[in-house]
């Protein structure tokens, strides 16, 4: 079997990983794989890869985006270009991991999928797929994406439009473009997601929940005693946080409310911020920046009391995963599809905005046997989020959709 994936990134944050360990499955049982990603963020793959864009490429799509909405309509070469590729390998499969991030255009890709009438799984990573501007809207409490977009009240959300507001348009003319792919199939990573998928114009085609997984042998419970030291953390309650981008919707501010609620004891320690937010963080709140280091990763979340993810709006955080698979309990807002992740053994969640509630939680977890948490988080993750499942589950999927021969 040949398969093609499209991700807008390359072996770098969850979707450009998922991809990759798909891929990676997929060779290993024999099979080709490729990965055509955005040029913008980008590691080292053991498939195939396909470049798709410049730079500035990527920056005269997002200006399209940022002055007149058009996200989405942009890249028209280099969809071409990926296209003429694309009939080049012929694969058998073809899976799309975002549409979105400024490398695509994605009338010219469906137009190719209608005609071309090969076996599509289109993973929708979030909720753009099937509104007229914004990937997510449940922190503004909005419902147009059910009948129709307009007068867009995330316009300055990603992908951020500064003055017009095409909502509108742009719903209209995605439930055109992405509906009529003969053999596609979606998948969501959460049910929160797939709930959603069945009320909006998407709804037509089958569709399948296939969780994130994690590499459950590098993110272990691990003995890293240096950890502490080499951050000055010390014996200080660590609470731990990570993010592949810090803004409020991921709940830096949350962590900077609760940072002066905290008794002296507490220290916040968060993983992927810039050098500007590092500078300006509070004495109780130390960071890094963002590493794909991802020993070091298991480490933090290793010698972490508990993680927390104030997030208000989100899918299904791999970050969530990685912390059970670590043994470590995570605390999270009821947001989207993350409090899926875990049960009553393995964290708590909280309702959105109470940072009094993220801090009674925290108490609650940190003054309770560890050990046992620790150990129901690691089964959880073992026998839920294996990576080598949850992938396992995508190449099921494309036997189902092939019809013939056998993956395993």
């Amino acid at each position: 079997m040949k398969l093609l994936q499209v991700s807008s990134t390359l072996n770098t944050s969850a979707i450009g990983r998922i991809a990759e360990e798909i891929g990676q499955m997929a060779m290993k049982r024999g099979h080709e794989s490729y990965v055509a990603y955005s040029d913008i963020g980008a590691r080292g793959s053991k498939s195939k890869i396909i470049k798709v864009g410049n730079k500035l490429d990527f920056y005269t799509h997002a200006f399209k985006t940022r002055v007149f909405d058009l996200h989405g309509y942009g890249s028209k070469s280099f969809t071409k270009k990926l296209i003429r590729e694309i009939e080049r390998i012929n694969p058998d499969v073809i899976g799309i991991h975002n549409v979105h991030g400024y490398y695509l255009n994605m009338r010219i890709l469906f137009d190719y999928l209608k005609a071309a009438n090969k076996p599509v799984v289109y993973t929708l990573h979030d909720c753009w797929s099937f509104t007229g501007h914004c990937s997510y809207f449940d922190f503004v409490g909005c419902d147009r994406w059910k009948t129709g977009c307009f007068d867009c009240p995330s316009k300055r959300a990603y992908p951020a439009s500064w003055f017009v507001d095409r909502s509108k348009e742009n719903y209209a003319e995605k439930k055109v473009i992405f509906n009529g792919v003969e053999n596609l199939t979606l998948v969501t990573p959460s049910d929160w997601l797939a709930k959603l998928v069945k009320q909006s114009f998407l709804s037509g085609y089958p569709l399948q929940v296939i969780n994130n997984g994690v590499n459950t042998d590098v993110f272990k419970p691990v003995n890293q005693p240096g950890v502490r030291e080499k951050y000055g953390i010390g014996n200080k309650k660590m609470i731990l946080g990570v993010a592949y981008i810090w803004s409020h919707r991921k709940g830096l501010d949350e962590f900077i409310k609760l940072s002066k609620l905290l008794p002296s004891e507490y220290l916040i320690f968060l993983v992927g911020l810039k050098t500007e937010q590092i500078n300006s963080l509070p004495d109780n709140i130390r960071g890094i920046a963002r590493t794909e280091n991802v020993e070091e990763l298991a480490g933090l979340y290793s010698n972490a009391d508990v993680f927390v993810n104030p997030t208000w709006q989100d899918n299904f955080p791999t970050t969530n995963l990685e912390s059970i698979a670590c043994g470590t309990p995570v605390i999270t807002y009821n947001t989207g599809g993350s409090p899926e992740a875990i049960d009553q053994h393995t964290g708590l969640v909280v309702n959105k905005g109470d940072v009094e509630g993220l801090k009674k939680a925290i108490e609650q977890i940190v003054n309770s046997d560890r050990e046992s948490y620790t150990m129901a988080c690691r089964e959880r993750a073992l026998k839920l989020y294996k990576k080598e499942d949850r992938n396992g589950d995508y190449l099921d999927l494309y036997q189902k959709m092939l019809g013939s021969g056998s993956l395993k």
